[in-house]
């Protein structure tokens, strides 16, 4: 039986930390759907069309993974809806550090509650992507510094373009 795993975010941007998240993820699963959230209600720096882009050229341009194994979607629903739709009952989620766990369980814990089928599973990032996150380095980007060891050669063009 193939085993798909829904890994949904806002990826504004995609991370070094997200792709470790995906490649961890594709030693465990048949196949991994990317859902990058619509939701409207937050101010992202790139549209959904935009970062499902940026997305894209990261995982399959920059770092030739396998398209096969990787769906990358929009969705503006619970993510349960997206499990459904994907006939998964495994959602990915990263770790950074001991803070984003509240926050996680409790999503997990809410998530759980919409269906009791799904199950939430945490990977961690390599220790020397645990401290990257697209808000930080959204703000070294727009303040001119150097991001290369923060995420993909296409996702900083990208960055760049948005702030020139």
């Amino acid at each position: 039986m193939n085993k798909t795993a829904i890994y949904p975010g806002t990826f504004d941007p995609i991370t070094f930390g997200h792709i470790d998240v995906i490649k961890k993820s594709l030693k465990l699963f048949d196949k991994i759907v990317v859902g990058v959230s619509d939701e409207s209600n937050k101010n992202y720096l790139f549209t959904s069309e935009e970062r499902i882009e940026i997305v894209n050229k990261a995982l399959f341009k920059d770092l030739k993974l396998n398209k096969k194994k990787i769906k990358v979607v929009s969705f503006g629903s619970l993510t349960t809806d997206l499990c459904k739709k994907y006939k998964s009952n495994i959602i990915l989620r990263g770790l950074r550090a001991v803070s984003d766990f509240e926050y996680e369980f409790q999503l997990a814990g809410m998530n759980r509650k919409l269906n009791h089928n799904i199950e939430t599973i945490f990977l961690m990032s390599d220790v020397e992507n645990q401290i990257i996150s697209s808000r930080l380095v959204k703000d070294i980007v727009k303040l001119k510094g150097n991001i290369r060891k923060f995420t993909t050669k296409s996702t900083i063009k990208s960055l760049k373009e948005k702030y020139e």
